[in-house]
Parts: C-alpha cells; structure tokens; sequence
C-alpha cells in the first residue's frame, strides 16, 4: 500500500478530462463518474483528490458490498479497485470474486485494478474475469490518469453503440409489430366470412387461400356481393413484394369496391382502374387482374382479364377453359381498353383463380409447378367442394415446392353445384 504522504503530494501532469476531451465522452455528463473501491481510507482520500482535480466526480467505496450496492444505484464510467482488496491477504482472491460480481451487474462497466502484488498468473485471471487495464502501486499520476481517461472514453463509445443497437431493436421490434397487425388487417379482408358468404344463399360456394411470400403481399382475391343478383369475383397481383407491393393493393382494392358498386360492367371497371393506376403509381409499377361479375339467377359470368394468369374452368366431363379475354396491364398504360368474355356456369363445374406465386413455385431442381400440373390436380379433384378442392391445390403446390413460395401466392375457387 502506498503511503498517505507518497498518495496526497501529487501535482496533476495533464489537463483536466472535460478539457481535453469535451465531446469525446459520450452523451452523458463530460465529468466522469468514476467509483474508487480501497479498504485502506487514506488510498481513497487521496484518490479521490486526484481526480477530483482532473474533472472527475468521483466517489469512493470500502467495502465490495459498498461496491456493488453503489454499482446497483447509478452508472459509472470506470471503476478503480483495489485487487487485493482485503489487508491480511496477498492472494487478490477477494478483489478477483468482486471482478465478477461487478461484471455480472453492468457488463459494460470498465475496470481497472490496483496492485501492489501483480504477478502473471493473477493478471491473467484478472484479464479472464473482465478486467481493462492495471494500475501497480505505487501509482504513477499520469499513468492513473491516462489509463482512466481511455477506459472513460472506450466505455462511453461501447454505451452509446449498445443504446444504438437497443434504439434499433426497438425500432425493428415496433416495425415487426405494425407488420404482423398488417398482415392480420390484410388477412381479414382477404379471406373473410363476407368474401367466403358472398354465395351463401345460391348453389355457387367460394373458398380462398391467401399466402404472402413476406409479412404482408401485394397479391388481392376476393369474392363480394354488388346487389342481389349479382356477385363479383376478383384476383390480382401488383408486380412486386412485401410493403410497398400491400400499399399499393390496398389503393387497388379501394378502387375497385368503388367502381364494382356502381354496378359498370368488367370492362368499364377495368378501364377505371387503369386510369386511377396509371396516374397515382411509380413508373416500372403494375397491377394484374382479372375480375368477373356473376349473373346469379342465369348462371352466366362477364370477365375481363387485365393480364393475369387466365382463370380455369373446368366442367364435369373435364374439359379445361381458359378465361383470357380482356386487355394489358393495368397502370402501366394510358388510355386502356379492355375486351369483355362471357361463359355460362354449368352444374359441377369448378371454376379456379390464382395468381402467378402458385403455378411459379420452385422445387429444388428450380423447375416450375406450372399450369399443366395444376390443371391435372383440378382435373382429378374437380367433383369436391370448393373447400376441400382449394385445399388440394394449394397443398400439392406447396408440396412441390417444399411449402417455400418464392412469391405472394393466392387462390380461389368457386364450385356451381
């Protein structure tokens, strides 16, 4: 141990610490609060002198138990302890036991020891349980100073990156939150009792599967009523994924429930849609879609096809139809115009929309579902219901594929019985 008088004559050999590093301190306040842990109360005094003198604000503890309850209470830059912390040892078995302790509060804490004793086999302990740096008494003022003024500054550079990294997690979290909220949002629209009732009251049945490739897609299926004869079905893709691919589905939704309650035919709706599309999206950016409005009491379905993935209409003897007729994308030209295509509904026929993520499913080899392989399932499930063939489809699809879409997938069938 130093003595008092070796300890109190000090004369500081650099300038203070808020002087020489204003801003390089971190974020909190540019004196640094630094605790001084020695049992012998004259170390402490003198200690605590000294960096008071440099612009520290320090505070001191003579005990471990002072230690950790201090360590407990408020935060710290550094703290400077005493390795062989009790007198009648020179083991540093105690000053050891208190690295841990101290480490296992704040693990950003940086520690730096005093020893009067320091051998390799104890300082190597000491490195293992956490320690920064050595001081050996007696200590030399500027090697104190220098050595607490560069652990100040790495801890204050350490707290700021983990407050960082917790901001950011934070944030990502909260992200995470709105994202899942979205996808139950979009869920809901997408695959809800009104969209599956929409039929409820006629031998037509509508079942849908919706799977985004992300939290939340870009792909739109849905089945609603306009008035009481007439029910419209729909399915579309926006090009593109995840957010941005959402938002702007959900423009396109909102435009079409408008148009389509206006009772104007496929073609017309189409032609709005278009028209709303191209002057409110970004360039390089198009929505696919095919919608149809099903006369109920003849059992006759009006479609234009904006284009999407031609729907299949499967009949009882298995011939497969392919609804094409319509015109390009929406939102990528102006002034579009669209085809109208009419097709009776026949008892047993089962009618199939999906969007590309279905049949452009990859296996491990990178070959494609396809249409052919989908049209063959449709054609060997076609007398189930509409529940029970939606399932089929879709389970064979993600078979296929390892359940891994690589893009939005949706589909929808409608079974006339």
């Amino acid at each position: 141990m130093v003595s008092l008088q070796a300890a109190s004559t000090f004369v500081p050999q650099h300038p203070r610490v808020d002087a020489l590093h204003p801003r390089t301190l971190g974020s909190g306040s540019l004196h640094p609060r630094t605790l001084i842990a020695d049992d012998d109360a004259d170390i402490l005094t003198a200690l605590r002198l000294l960096l008071k003198s440099d612009g520290y604000e320090p505070e001191t503890a003579s005990s471990p138990a002072a230690v950790l309850e201090a360590i407990e209470r408020a935060e710290f830059d550094v703290v400077l302890i005493d390795l062989n912390y009790a007198r009648d040892t020179t083991s540093g078995r105690e000053g050891i036991d208190l690295i841990s302790r101290i480490q296992a509060l704040d693990p950003s804490l940086p520690i730096v020891v005093m020893t009067a004793w320091a051998t390799v086999d104890l300082a190597v302990e000491a490195m293992r349980r956490g320690v920064r740096d050595f001081v050996q008494k007696p200590w030399e003022n500027p090697r104190l100073l220098q050595t607490l003024r560069k652990q100040v500054r790495h801890a204050r550079a350490r707290r700021t990156a983990l407050h960082r990294l917790a901001d950011h997690r934070k944030t990502d979290a909260q992200l995470q939150r709105e994202l899942i909220e979205a996808r139950e949002l979009q869920e809901n629209l997408l695959t809800s009792s009104q969209c599956a009732n929409a039929w409820s009251n006629t031998d037509l049945q509508v079942a849908i599967k919706w799977q985004p490739a992300t939290t939340v897609g870009g792909d739109y299926v849905a089945a609603f009523n306009i008035d009481d004869e007439h029910a419209a079905l729909c399915v579309a893709d926006v090009v593109g994924k995840s957010l941005p691919a959402a938002l702007l589905m959900a423009n396109f939704q909102a435009s079409l429930k408008s148009f389509a309650s206006q009772q104007l035919s496929p073609a017309e709706v189409s032609t709005r849609l278009n028209d709303v599309l191209y002057a409110n999206i970004p360039l390089h950016k198009f929505v696919t879609a095919f919608y149809g409005v099903v006369n109920i009491p003849e059992r006759k379905l009006t479609f234009t096809n904006a284009g999407h993935n031609p729907p299949l209409l499967v009949r009882r003897d298995g011939e497969c139809v392919r609804l094409e007729a319509g015109g390009t994308v929406l939102g990528a030209f102006p002034n579009g115009r669209f085809e109208q295509g009419e097709v009776e509904l026949r008892p047993d026929d089962r009618l199939v929309l999906f969007t590309d993520g279905l049949t452009e499913a990859v296996n491990a080899s990178g070959e494609q579902f396809g249409e052919d392989r989908l049209i063959q399932t449709l054609s060997e499930h076609r007398h189930e219901t509409a529940e029970n063939l939606k399932e089929n489809l879709f389970n064979v699809a993600a078979e296929f594929c390892g359940n891994t879409f690589c893009d939005d997938a949706a589909l929808m069938v409608v079974a006339i019985d």
